[in-house]
């Protein structure tokens, strides 16, 4: 499998391994290594206690990693239901900000509402072309980049782009992956918080741009008509888990709701028409409208946050679309967007044939007063949200990739590097950092954690702002390329299935399916440190103008997305403003600071 275009039907699981399962005793040295400065030194000693207990010689650690290996050998992958429940389905926040990420589109120029659903038009023929792509298994195999280049990646992730849909539940959601997206001929158009079914095939045949553009026409004067409105029953999605599970088994009491709701279940995608918005067009006001659609007054509950992809077109030209992230990674929706974006901005629309199509239908709702209640309730939890979060795009225009990478030092690390040295000028310690690693170097690989807050990281960022002490330009240099090596080695461990994190959780899960008493390492506050992420990041660096970003994780963190390219860097941060320690702004001057300086280092060391 040697070049990039190997179709995706010759299924690359076929050549690629298992997701190991790391050596004990590594994981829990890297363990206390990552840990050891980032909590107290009496705390640390109890830790280490524990942990040499954990692995000693016929203790608990040896039954349960014995347990683990002979899941590996049973399963296709050990680790992918533990992880996906532990990282998404098990979650009960609401899905916008806090899990769903968006990509923002190119800032479009419409002339009037029209010009708007013509670019409608033109996406959904792409959403289309690129699923028949899917349906062939036609699509070329991704090989890695960047650390360990040229490997081929798993492409199951591409499968569940269109047919993933994640059911509300309880206490654990339930996401549902129809495998044969062939068979999906519908979409759901939202406009003015009204659900239309658009059905893609017509007598066997795939509708033409004129035609869909002609639908969606019909769509907008239907949505007009005030008469026919329901209320807003998408804002329910935007609630936290249990609570949309339970105003989803009051709606589902009705025959006319549950038509409608398996109408919309069963849907290739959303494409939501958004209503403009009196806000000004900078890149954070249009990340914002994405991620949370400005509120149910707006366009927040103009969305059906359970669906996998949802393709925003606003009237105002704010456009993009916003992910479900449990049945895919960030990249997969990337290479998704820029083959929509590339169908949108080259294809040349061949003259066709009109057909005669009956009108779009309405999708029918009976929502008694209990229901009323729970919406107002939903939408004044969205609308919280929507005001709690503290959003800010930052474009760094002093260099990109190529100058760090004149310092032959890898892009991502140097980054990585500069978030830890902004957070630490910002609040004078390191805390847990969580980098995703993507592992589909193995079968049904997701992602692994990249504990950036390395010792190396600490000493760099603690001799850099150190004002009181004189340090030669030789030793911060050693300090860098010494925090950047170890962050490049930590990220080559992750990709290749030697990261920490899924292991912890495997042996975990492993004693709760043994129904063993929890074991005291993860009882034990640093594991709990360890697992609060107030640093959650991710590079998704894309070929087209467009970028990704999504909300923190923690109440008192801040969410980094960033995308480097040849001249700059885009950083996406969040936080939230109920939080009096954070603030989006302070990090980004900091981190602007910390760019020039590392810059600095980079450059009187040569001279």
């Amino acid at each position: 499998m040697d070049g990039v275009t190997s179709p995706l039907g010759c299924c690359t699981d076929k050549v690629l391994l298992k997701v190991p399962v790391p050596p004990l005793k590594q994981t829990l040295d890297t363990y206390l290594k990552c840990m050891q400065h980032l909590v107290k030194d009496e705390q640390f000693r109890k830790t280490k206690g524990i942990v040499e207990k954990f692995g000693a010689p016929g203790g608990v650690g040896e039954t349960l990693q014995k347990k683990l290996l002979e899941r590996r050998e049973r399963t296709t992958n050990w680790v992918y239901d533990y992880w996906l429940e532990d990282m998404y389905l098990n979650n009960r926040l609401a899905l916008p900000v806090n899990s769903s990420p968006v990509m923002v589109f190119p800032k479009q120029t419409f002339t009037d509402y029209k010009d708007a659903l013509r670019f409608a038009a033109r996406l959904v023929v792409g959403v289309l072309e690129y699923k028949t792509l899917i349906d062939a298994r036609a699509l070329p195999v991704d090989f890695a980049r960047g650390q360990l280049a040229g490997t081929p990646l798993c492409m199951e992730q591409y499968y569940r782009v269109f047919g993933s849909y994640r059911y509300p539940g309880l206490k654990t959601d339930m996401l549902k992956v129809h495998m044969n997206c062939a068979a999906l001929e519908h979409m759901i158009v939202m406009c003015k918080n009204q659900f239309f079914r658009l059905d893609v095939i017509a007598n066997g045949q795939q509708l033409s741009e004129p035609e869909i553009l002609s639908q969606l026409e019909k769509i907008v004067k239907m949505s007009e008509n005030t008469k026919e409105w329901f209320p807003p029953v998408g804002v329910l999605t935007s609630d936290g888990r249990t609570e949309w599970t339970q105003a989803r088994e009051e709606l589902t009491k009705d025959p006319t709701n549950r038509e409608s709701l398996a109408l919309i279940e069963s849907c290739l995608c959303v494409i939501c028409l958004d209503e403009s918005s009196r806000v000004e067009l900078s890149d954070t006001n249009r990340a914002l409208m994405l991620l949370h659609g400005a509120g149910p007054q707006q366009n927040g509950a103009n969305r059906w946050y359970d669906k996998s992809m949802q393709f925003v077109v606003g009237m105002n030209g704010i456009c993009g679309v916003v992910c479900e992230h449990s049945p895919f990674e960030g990249m997969v929706m990337v290479h998704c967007s820029e083959f929509i974006i590339k169908h949108i901005t080259t294809t040349v629309t061949p003259p066709s044939s009109m057909a005669e199509l009956p009108a779009p239908k309405r999708l029918l709702w009976k929502c008694n007063p209990h229901i009323q209640r729970l919406m107002t309730s939903s939408g004044d939890r969205l609308q919280r949200l929507v005001n709690n979060l503290d959003m800010d795009v930052f474009k760094f225009k002093v260099f990109g990739k190529d100058f760090i990478k004149k310092q032959k030092m890898s892009p991502d690390a140097f980054i990585q590097v500069a978030l830890q040295l902004a957070f630490y000028k910002c609040t004078s310690k390191l805390v847990s950092t969580y980098e995703s690693a993507s592992i589909r170097r193995f079968q049904e690989g997701r992602v692994d954690n990249i504990r950036s807050a390395t010792p190396e990281a600490l000493a760099f960022v603690t001799m850099i702002t150190d004002e009181r002490r004189n340090f030669s330009d030789a030793e911060k240099l050693k300090r860098l390329r010494d925090a950047i090596n170890a962050q490049t080695n930590y990220t080559i461990a992750a990709i290749t299935g030697m990261a920490i994190d899924n292991h912890l959780l495997g042996l975990l899960r492993i004693s709760k399916e043994l129904k063993m008493e929890k074991p005291e390492l993860f009882c034990d506050e640093t594991y709990q440190t360890s697992n609060s992420f107030i640093l959650s990041t991710s590079q998704v660096p894309t070929t087209v103008e467009m970028f990704c970003c999504y909300g923190p994780v923690v109440p008192n963190g801040y969410g980094v997305c960033y995308n480097p390219q040849p001249d700059h860097i885009l950083f996406c941060v969040s936080s939230f403003w109920e939080n009096t320690e954070t603030s989006s702004t302070v990090f980004i001057k900091a981190l602007n600071e910390g760019l020039l300086e590392i810059r600095d280092v980079c450059n009187t060391s040569k001279h």
